[in-house]
C-alpha cells in the first residue's frame, strides 16, 4: 500500500540519497542559502533552522539529495525523545521545486525514523504566507496540526504539525 507521502513518481530525478558529509564545501553553502530564505520572514526568536554546527549535534541525523555533482535537497531528523524525532532543515534547490525530491527526502527519512522505532516525526514551519506551499505539502503527506512541541513554545510566527508512523510492515 502506498503511503501518502511516498512519491507519486513524476518528474523526478534521478536524485541519489545519502548521509551528509559535513566536510562538504556544497553542503554549507546550500545549507546558507536555506538560513538566508529564511532572515526575511521571522525575527531571531521566531526562526527554528539549523545552521551547519547544529545539524552535527548528538541525535541530529542529516542526509543530502544529489543529482550528479550537483546539491539539490537537505533533510534531517533531530531526536526529541527514543519515539518521536524533529524533522529539520528540509530544504529543495529553489530551481529544483515541483519535481517530486521534496517527497522523495520526506519519504527516505520517514522510513529510516520507522527503521529505528520512531513513532512520531513533528515538525515546525512559518506561519506566514512564504510558508504556505511547505504548510500543504506537509499536509498532503498527513502532517496533522499539533501545539507546540519539545522546547517550542506558542508563537503566531510558527506553525508546528505532526506525523505519527505507522509500524514498518514485515
Amino acid at each position: 500500500m502506498r503511503h501518502p507521502y511516498e512519491t507519486r513518481g513524476r518528474h523526478n530525478l534521478p536524485v541519489q540519497i545519502s548521509r551528509a558529509d559535513f566536510a562538504d564545501p556544497r553542503l554549507a553553502a546550500f545549507l546558507q542559502a536555506h538560513l538566508d530564505d529564511m532572515e526575511p520572514t521571522a525575527p531571531p526568536e521566531s526562526r527554528h533552522a539549523l545552521d551547519l554546527t547544529a545539524l552535527q549535534g548528538d541525535g541530529v541525523r542529516l542526509w543530502v539529495g544529489t543529482d550528479g555533482d550537483d546539491l539539490v535537497a537537505t533533510a534531517a531528523l533531530a531526536a526529541l525523545d527514543d519515539r518521536h524525532e524533529e524533522l529539520k532543515s528540509m530544504r529543495t534547490d529553489p530551481a529544483l521545486r515541483g519535481r517530486g525530491l521534496a517527497s522523495r527526502m520526506l519519504a527516505h527519512v520517514l522510513d529510516d525514523a520507522r527503521s529505528r522505532g520512531v513513532e512520531r516525526v513533528s515538525l515546525e514551519t512559518g506561519s506566514m504566507a512564504f510558508f504556505e506551499p511547505a504548510r500543504r505539502f506537509y499536509a498532503r503527506a498527513g502532517f496533522v496540526a499539533c501545539p507546540p512541541f519539545g522546547s517550542y513554545v506558542d508563537d503566531p510566527n510558527s506553525t508546528f504539525m505532526t506525523l505519527d508512523l505507522p509500524p514498518r510492515q514485515a
